[in-house]
């Protein structure tokens, strides 16, 4: 069976597949990414991790991994294999594509951006399959998006390309990481959420999933706090669909997970925003926590296709 190596690393933890050419996931593994240790020891994980992927392939069909892909948060360059910066797992300048390739005996190696490669996977077998223009949207501990354009994913000149998190939508807001003030993600990110519904219930532990099930009860508390949400959410997406024109938009991450108490509103607020500007379809990610793996088995699928030699064309005398 020929499969390739995935790896989608995150905040908390490494989720890895054994990916076949259909994209089916003939295995699936996860492990913490040990961050509490430090950024070599993350680094360290995830080598190991690709390399017993790579005997298991190896036991199991009979034959080594064709080549793997890896998809990282933070900064990257994709195009020198380097992950630039990861504030939550505190490296930079890793040259993460040579080192995996050199732990896997010179099997080729793709790196890609998390948000990116997740909107490659919803493009390609997803949510956001056969439109043309899509825009992928997750909302998790922050908010950043994947253009889709005719079945690849733009990257921008500088690599950064759908950083919509970062869209000021209430100047003078609440200060950002990123060291503006008001940008999406502090107000409708699902740990935005979170800390809106914590301070508004008196309940420390309590996170936007509890906000949406006091939604659905009625209580004018929660009601208020995803109104706020939502609305910043319906702000930045308008911003982000009168400069794109996508067909699809695809909504993603723990905050879509609320269904309909989202969605609803939701399209209701984004129908309210627009005038001269085309509704897209919102539509929840279909992929959910698998996107990133897939997606990192497309990226060393293609990466095997781009090396292919071409054939030349005979020309007749």
């Amino acid at each position: 069976m020929n499969h390739v190596i995935a790896l989608d690393v995150g905040g908390t933890a490494i989720k890895a597949a054994l990916v076949a050419p259909d994209h089916r996931l003939l295995h699936e593994a996860r492990r913490p990414t040990g961050r509490e240790r430090g950024p070599e020891a993350v680094v360290s994980g995830i080598l190991d991790f690709a390399a017993e992927l790579r005997e298991l392939g190896r036991q199991r069909y009979g034959r080594p991994a064709e080549a793997a892909g890896v998809a990282v948060p933070g900064i990257v360059d994709d195009e020198a294999g380097t992950a630039v910066y990861a504030a939550n797992l505190g490296w930079r300048d890793v040259p993460l594509r040579d080192l995996l390739s050199v732990r896997l005996d010179g099997t080729p190696v793709a790196l890609g951006h998390d948000v990116r490669t997740g909107g490659l996977a919803e493009g390609r077998v997803g949510a956001g399959r056969g439109a043309d223009r899509f825009l992928f949207v997750p909302l998790g501990t922050g908010i950043a998006g994947a253009i889709g354009i005719d079945g690849r994913i733009e990257k921008g000149a500088h690599g950064y390309a759908g950083e919509i998190g970062h869209i000021s939508v209430r100047p003078g807001g609440p200060e950002c990481g990123c060291g503006g003030r008001g940008c999406l993600e502090t107000l409708a990110s699902a740990s935005a959420v979170s800390r809106a519904w914590a301070a508004a219930s008196g309940d420390p532990d309590a996170d936007a999933a509890d906000c949406a099930k006091a939604v659905e009860s009625g209580d004018p508390r929660a009601r208020e706090v995803w109104r706020e949400a939502v609305d910043a959410l319906a702000d930045g997406l308008v911003t982000a669909l009168t400069l794109l024109d996508p067909k699809t938009l695809i909504i993603g991450g723990g905050l879509a997970e609320a269904g309909e108490t989202l969605f609803a509103p939701l399209r209701a607020a984004v129908e309210r925003r627009v005038t001269f500007q085309k509704l897209p379809l919102i539509v929840p990610a279909a992929l959910g926590d698998t996107a990133g793996c897939l997606g990192a088995g497309l990226l060393a699928w293609d990466l095997l296709a781009a090396q292919q030699p071409t054939t030349p064309t005979e020309v007749s005398a």
